[in-house]
């Protein structure tokens, strides 16, 4: 029985436009052990071209990381984010919800609308609800997408501030003032 409720499991995967959640599958492959059968595909198709993964609890067949290359040379190049568009996207994955009046406080400048339009579009961003303060601000949420994307199981796989120190990846004028305050709290003790 296992091995035919495999192949539901692998054939429903297979061929869904999207990663899909354990629940969806179980819709489509019948009432299984659904979780088993990923098990048990994830080891077979591991060290193979394709691999089964989970991103943000939802399941897809991904080109093996290792061939990725292959794929890109007939794709146009994707323009890379703005500055502006980083620094939003990451505020956004490291505070959600957050509203446009936080990530504009946290960046010090007005946030473009474009900005997060690019990110939505990108399928990266999305509108999570309305705060409840006057005015009831929009607020902004990570997407599974964003997840998949940058090879993420969950936010909690994101970065620390001593991982991106580590990579060379903050400005070195930050680091800088993180230095300068480190030391004038030694001064005030």
């Amino acid at each position: 029985m296992s091995d035919a409720f495999d192949r539901a499991v692998e054939a429903v995967v297979f061929a869904s436009p999207e990663p899909l959640t354990v629940e969806a599958i179980r819709a489509h492959a019948g009432e299984g052990d659904v979780r088993g059968a990923l098990a048990r595909l994830v080891t077979r198709y591991r060290g193979r071209g394709i691999e089964l993964v989970e991103r943000g609890g939802r399941w897809h067949f991904q080109t093996a990381a290792d061939l990725a290359h292959l794929l890109r040379r007939g794709r146009d190049e994707i323009r890379k984010l703005s500055r502006a568009g980083i620094e939003t996207l990451a505020i956004i994955a490291y505070h959600e919800p957050v509203t446009r009046a936080e990530i504009e406080a946290i960046r010090g400048v007005q946030t473009a609308r474009g900005t997060l339009d690019v990110l939505m579009e990108a399928g990266w961003v999305r509108p999570a609800g309305r705060r409840e303060v006057p005015g009831r601000p929009l607020t902004f949420a990570t997407t599974p997408e964003f997840l998949s994307h940058f090879g993420l199981n969950s936010r909690r796989d994101l970065p620390g501030i001593d991982d991106l120190r580590a990579a060379g990846l903050l400005d070195p004028v930050d680091l800088a003032f993180d230095q300068l305050a480190v030391e004038n709290l030694g001064e005030e003790d």
